[in-house]
């Protein structure tokens, strides 16, 4: 090796550092569309109850239980025609989920569209359904899990909305769901939110400002290569996920990767990662390494323990809206702009 060249070398190298080293401690921001935020509620205002997804067989009493929620705090309450329907699997027939879900879309003075249970289904009236009167009157749509297809089309269509607690959620003493409903009720009411994340060292550290975007796991690999499924670029990327084998997340992260999912992603937030089945042949690692082994090709900040998904300690969040997110090994810092 020349004189030359090893002063390249190392010309090079220090450069590489000290720009690493800065860009660890910068805010990387990033710009997108800015996306509807409906109205924030009121006392007065009224909230619809749906079921576009999974039956809700002896489940009248966690209805009962959020429709006196609701109206704890001020609100009107309507519960869809068909919510107690059932249809095999799902809470009525794909016409009668869609015409619940559709009639609240439509209704000007419903002011929040709030999903009775997850479970299975909504895929199947999406593409059925109509916004343009939705866009006359935005409104906020609740839940989480299925209804991730909910999210990622209205996300599409603009509109911000609230991964939060469903219907279903009130099984409990409610004093053991505290935080997912003061939460809940904070989103949907407008006040700030913010989390501060128990640490770990699987964190990959970084400072990044950049809407969220997510949901379901199952549901995000699942819209791939349709018109719901969402562009991550300049936004983090929310997953969560329940009852599926390791290599069942490994193959679905592999995917989204293939498919291109991750190239200009800002950020992974990870929240709950409920029930893991264990195969006959063991998977070897944590659930925290799969995921960093799946993103290693990617150097954007990765966060994990949101308190988000299928366990009790449910936070609300809002979709489409730009968070403030900073990573440390000790501890995550999640903002969200109001």
């Amino acid at each position: 090796m020349t004189k030359k060249t090893l002063l390249l070398s190392l010309f090079s190298l220090i450069f590489f550092f000290e720009e690493n080293n800065l860009s660890a401690q910068e805010t990387l921001t990033y710009k997108t569309q800015v996306l509807i935020q409906p109205p924030y509620l009121k006392a007065g205002d009224t909230v619809a109850i749906v079921a576009p997804s999974g039956i809700l067989k002896n489940k009248t009493g966690e209805v009962q239980q959020a429709e006196n929620l609701l109206k704890s705090w001020g609100l009107n309450v309507v519960v869809g025609k068909h919510v107690f329907s059932q249809d095999n699997h799902f809470a009525g027939t794909d016409d009668e989920r869609y015409e619940d879900f559709q009639k609240a879309m439509d209704d000007p003075s419903i002011s929040a569209i709030w999903c009775a249970r997850g479970g299975y289904g909504t895929v199947r009236i999406l593409d059925k359904l109509n916004f343009s009167m939705f866009r006359e009157n935005p409104k906020w749509l609740i839940g989480y899990s299925d209804i991730t297809a909910l999210h990622n089309q209205f996300h599409n269509e603009g509109f911000e909305t609230i991964h939060a607690l469903m219907c279903t959620s009130l099984t409990d003493n409610l004093d053991n769901i505290s935080e997912s409903i003061s939460t809940f009720k904070d989103a949907i009411f407008g006040e700030p939110l913010s989390y501060t994340l128990k640490g770990t060292d699987y964190n990959r550290v970084g400072t990044i400002k950049a809407p969220l975007v997510g949901g379901n796991l199952t549901m995000l690999h699942t819209m791939l290569g349709s018109k719901t499924s969402i562009d991550t670029s300049g936004k983090i990327l929310f997953i969560e996920e329940i009852g599926e084998y390791k290599y069942h997340i490994d193959r679905m992260l592999q995917s989204l990767k293939r498919a291109g999912y991750f190239d200009n992603c800002a950020g992974v937030l990870v929240g709950d990662m409920s029930k893991m089945r264990k195969n006959t042949t063991l998977w070897g690692t944590s659930i925290e390494q799969l995921i960093l082994d799946a993103l290693a090709d990617y150097n954007f900040p990765i966060a994990f323990n949101m308190p988000a998904g299928h366990e009790k300690d449910n936070r609300a969040m809002i979709f489409g809206r730009t968070i403030d997110m900073t990573v440390e090994k000790d501890k995550t810092v999640v903002v969200f702009e109001k």
